[in-house]
C-alpha cells in the first residue's frame, strides 16, 4: 500500500551543505511517522533531473540518526526557501520552473513593496497598513518626515530585521534627529544625532544598491526602552482550512531598533506583554480577538492575490490605543518563538499544521506517489 509523500524542499546554507532548520526536519519527519505522511527533505542541489530521482535527506526516528537515500520526486512540496544571494538559490528557481506541475503547498510572496500595494488596494486593510513610500530620493524621506516623528527605513527584500535604520526627529533639538539601526549583517548602529542634510546623505547612501521602503514608526517602545511588536502564525489546517496557530510577543534587545529573535530578542505569550502594554486584560482580550480576525482575512486575501499558501507569519504592532498594523508577511516563518515564550503546544501545532494540511490535499485533491527508496 503506498503511503502519501511529502517533499520539505529548502537551500544549503552554504558550500558545506549545512541545513538552518535541521531540528525542525527532523520533528516534522517524526511527526509524519506518527500521522502517516511519509516525509524527507531535499535541496535542488540533490535533484538528479535525467533520472527524476532525489538523493534525499532522510531521518529515522528509531536510531536517532540522517542518512542519504535515492527517492523519486515527490507530487507534493512544502517550499521552506528563503532569499539568498547564491548560485544554490538560482538553482531553486529553475527547479521551481522545471516543476511547476507539481503540488507546491506555498508558494514565494512577493517583495514587501508589492504587497504593502496589494494590501492597500482593499478597504479592509488599509486602515491596518503603516504609511509607506518607495524610497526613490530624498524628496521621499522628508515627505515621510513632515507626517510621522518617526520612520524607519526598511529593505524590501529583507529579512531578520537587517539593513533597517530607524530615524527619530528630535523635540529639543531644531532640526536634529536621532539614527539608529542594524547592517545587513544584523550589526547595531550605534545611536546618533544628526542634522537633515547629513541624514539625507546617510540614508542616501544607505539605499544604493537595492529598493528601500520609507515607512511611519508606530509607537512601540516599552516601559524599559526596548521595542516590541507580535508575532501571529495563521496556517491551513486538516480539514484545508485557514487557522490561527498562535501569536507570541517579541522584545528587543537593548539598544536594538527591530524585535527579532535572531537579533538577540526574546519571546513573551501575547496575552501577558499585550496585559502590560495596553493596562488591562479586557483591551489585550479585544487585541487578541481583532488581530486573529485581520490575520486570517489576510491570509485569504493574499492566497487570491498570489496562488496557493499554506501558512503564513505576520508580524503586527499595536499601539497604546489598540489599534492593528501590519509590519510585514512572511511565507516561511520561524516556529521558535513559540517554543521560546513557553508555548510548547503552539509550536507542536505549528510543526504537525502543514503535515495535517498535506495529508488534506493527498485525499481531496488526488496527488499520489509510490515510496520506494534505495539507500546510497
Amino acid at each position: 500500500m503506498s503511503q502519501p509523500v511529502l517533499g520539505i524542499l529548502t537551500l544549503y546554507l552554504n558550500e558545506a551543505k549545512q541545513l538552518e532548520e535541521k531540528s525542525v526536519y527532523q520533528k516534522m519527519i517524526t511527526q509524519g511517522k506518527r500521522i502517516g505522511l511519509d516525509v524527507f527533505v531535499f535541496t535542488p542541489m540533490d535533484v538528479h533531473s535525467s533520472k527524476e530521482l532525489i538523493h534525499a535527506l532522510v531521518f529515522d526516528p528509531q536510531t536517532g540518526k540522517w542518512s542519504r537515500k535515492w527517492r523519486p520526486i515527490p507530487k507534493m512540496i512544502y517550499d521552506r526557501c528563503r532569499i539568498q544571494r547564491s548560485e544554490r538559490f538560482q538553482q531553486l528557481l529553475r527547479f521551481r520552473s522545471r516543476y511547476n506541475h507539481l503540488t507546491f503547498l506555498n508558494r514565494p510572496l512577493r517583495n514587501k513593496w508589492t504587497i504593502h500595494q496589494t494590501f492597500s488596494q482593499k478597504s479592509r486593510f488599509r486602515p491596518h497598513m503603516p504609511e509607506t513610500v518607495l524610497y526613490q530620493s530624498s524628496a521621499d524621506l522628508l515627505r515621510m518626515l513632515k507626517h510621522s516623528p518617526v520612520i524607519y527605513v526598511k529593505p524590501a527584500n529583507g529579512t531578520g530585521g537587517r539593513g533597517i535604520l530607524r530615524i527619530e526627529k528630535l523635540k529639543n533639538a531644531q532640526g536634529m534627529f536621532d539614527i539608529q539601526g542594524r547592517r545587513q549583517d544584523r550589526r547595531i548602529i550605534t545611536p546618533r544625532k544628526v542634522s537633515l542634510t547629513r541624514l539625507t546623505s546617510i540614508v542616501r547612501q544607505w539605499c544604493i544598491g537595492g529598493r528601500f521602503l520609507v515607512q511611519q514608526g508606530i509607537p512601540l517602545r516599552l516601559p524599559g526602552g526596548r521595542f516590541h511588536d507580535y508575532r501571529m502564525l495563521v496556517q491551513k489546517n486538516g480539514q484545508g482550512s485557514w487557522e490561527m496557530t498562535g501569536m507570541a510577543g517579541r522584545v528587543g534587545a537593548a539598544r536594538s531598533v527591530t524585535s527579532n529573535l535572531h537579533g538577540g530578542g526574546h519571546a513573551v505569550k501575547a496575552e501577558i506583554l499585550l496585559r502590560e502594554w495596553l493596562g488591562s486584560v479586557e483591551k489585550a482580550d479585544k487585541a487578541m480577538k481583532s488581530s486573529e480576525k485581520l490575520g486570517l482575512e489576510a491570509a485569504a486575501f493574499l492566497e487570491n492575490s498570489f496562488s496557493d499558501l499554506c501558512e503564513l507569519a505576520l508580524d503586527l504592532a499595536i499601539d497604546r490605543e489598540g489599534r492593528i498594523y501590519v509590519l510585514e508577511v512572511n511565507p516561511k516563518p520561524a516556529r521558535e518563538v513559540f517554543a521560546r515564550s513557553g508555548d510548547s503546544e503552539t509550536y507542536r501545532k505549528a510543526l504537525l499544521r502543514p503535515l495535517e494540511y498535506a495529508l488534506w490535499v493527498y485525499k481531496n485533491k488526488g496527488t499520489s506517489n509510490s515510496v520506494k527508496a534505495t539507500e546510497e
